[in-house]
């Protein structure tokens, strides 16, 4: 959300909502707040339900401790307010409890962000507050301990995690990428020994620079419906967990050389077809920036014309292959070995850099899927539907792998049925 539009009211409403739709807090669970400019602290209410909150059960606290709000500010006050005292530059702290962070905070261990350079880029320092009750003084003082050594994200000993911002977009997109490396490595741990990012490329997120595309194509029908396609696709992806709002890129091809995709550091949910960059040539219009996968998709266009759509995501399910060495075998049910073929997985490799690399691996026919170690995956398609099925698919796979690890050892569909559904379904 463009949060400089929007009262503080409406921001935590709308943080809220997201954060609870998709499980990451409880009714009674959680809290949010905004240091105003004039060091007003906006906070989510006690007591009151956080699935069904509305702008007017937001509490103002002024500097001076006076109260204007339908409620009493949450109970946790008391640790937002030293946080934001010791800490100026964060204007904004997001408190909830999410399975997988919970489960690291019982546990008394950190994600390792290592296993990703762009949630490690997000995430920051991480550190450890120990447990104290909560809504006290001492739990305060704990918090914003851990915070003064330069943390952006806290775990709090058997409770759950607090995580500060520049905005509230901020905190919350670093509150959301926090949790998915813990989701994911939670996946992971089933299936072997976590690997990281090599060190040297851990602090490194190139982008390419494009030149300014001159003159700008006129607007066809066909790219205002691309482009249409293209944001419902992203929302859809979203809304199922197949992407978080700081990650993934999705393209849809105009013509020889030009094609529409998503834009650099937006969040995904709230992307517009006018937010779309049209990249013609290796450029783009001036002043937009499009995901640093353009260069990229424009390698795998250029050397599959009949390509009409990519995807890059990392959902938690299919990521957990990739920060690992285990294979993820499609001969699970039909669907799978059709739609993903054999889904091979490819040694770490940078989607900037090392992007002709990656694209030589590519395949319609052969290799619509690859997972990239520690970069997530990457699928095409001949449409945006076919690309999205796919990705749909590898997800729904991986899931069911993990789910069947408990359960006793994989069976794998055999060579000959494998044979007869190519001969049958083409």
């Amino acid at each position: 959300m463009n949060s400089s539009w929007l009262h503080p009211r409406e921001q935590l409403v709308a943080t809220m909502a997201r954060i609870y739709r998709h499980r990451m807090t409880t009714t009674s669970g959680g809290n949010l707040s905004i240091r105003d400019e004039d060091g007003s602290i906006w906070i989510t209410p006690s007591r009151v339900d956080k699935g069904n909150l509305t702008p007017a059960d937001i509490v103002r606290v002024f500097p001076d401790g006076k109260r204007e709000g339908l409620h009493p500010p949450s109970s946790e006050l008391p640790f937002h307010a030293e946080i934001y005292r010791r800490r100026p530059d964060l204007k904004a702290i997001v408190h909830a409890h999410p399975g997988a962070l919970v489960a690291f905070s019982i546990c008394r261990k950190l994600p390792d962000t290592r296993v990703q350079s762009h949630a490690y880029s997000v995430c920051r320092q991480l550190a450890f507050a120990p447990y104290a009750c909560p809504g006290t003084q001492e739990l305060g003082d704990n918090i914003a301990a851990a915070f003064a050594t330069g943390a952006a994200c806290v775990l709090l000993e058997n409770h759950g995690v607090v995580i500060g911002g520049s905005d509230l977009q901020d905190a919350f997109q670093r509150f959301e990428t926090l949790e998915f490396v813990a989701l994911t490595l939670s996946r992971a741990a089933s299936l072997g020994e976590i690997t990281t990012v090599p060190a040297d490329s851990l602090t490194v997120e190139t982008a390419p620079l494009l030149p300014a595309l001159d003159p700008v194509p006129p607007l066809t029908n066909r790219e205002r419906e691309l482009r249409s396609d293209i944001c419902r696709f992203v929302r859809r992806s979203y809304e199922q967990r197949l992407l978080i709002s700081t990650a993934g890129a999705f393209s849809a091809r105009l013509g020889a050389d030009d094609f529409v995709i998503t834009p650099r550091r937006r969040d995904r949910l709230e992307l517009t077809p006018p937010g779309l960059v049209r990249v013609k040539g290796a450029a783009c219009p001036a002043g937009q920036s499009p995901s640093r996968t353009a260069r990229l998709h424009a390698e795998i266009y250029a050397r599959l014309p009949e390509v009409g759509a990519i995807i890059n995501a990392q959902p938690a399910h299919a990521s957990a292959f990739c920060m690992t060495a285990a294979q993820l075998d499609t001969r699970t049910i039909p669907e799978s070995a059709l739609v993903l073929f054999e889904a091979p997985k490819l040694p770490f490799l940078r989607l900037v850099e090392d992007a002709a690399e990656i694209a030589s691996h590519l395949s319609l026919k052969q290799t619509p899927v690859v997972l990239i170690a520690n970069e997530g995956v990457l699928v095409i398609g001949r449409t945006l539907l076919e690309a999205f099925d796919r990705l749909e698919v590898l997800e729904a796979t991986a899931e069911a792998l993990l789910l069947a690890k408990p359960v006793g050892p994989l069976v794998p569909m055999p060579d000959s049925a494998i044979a007869e559904l190519r001969r049958i379904f083409g």
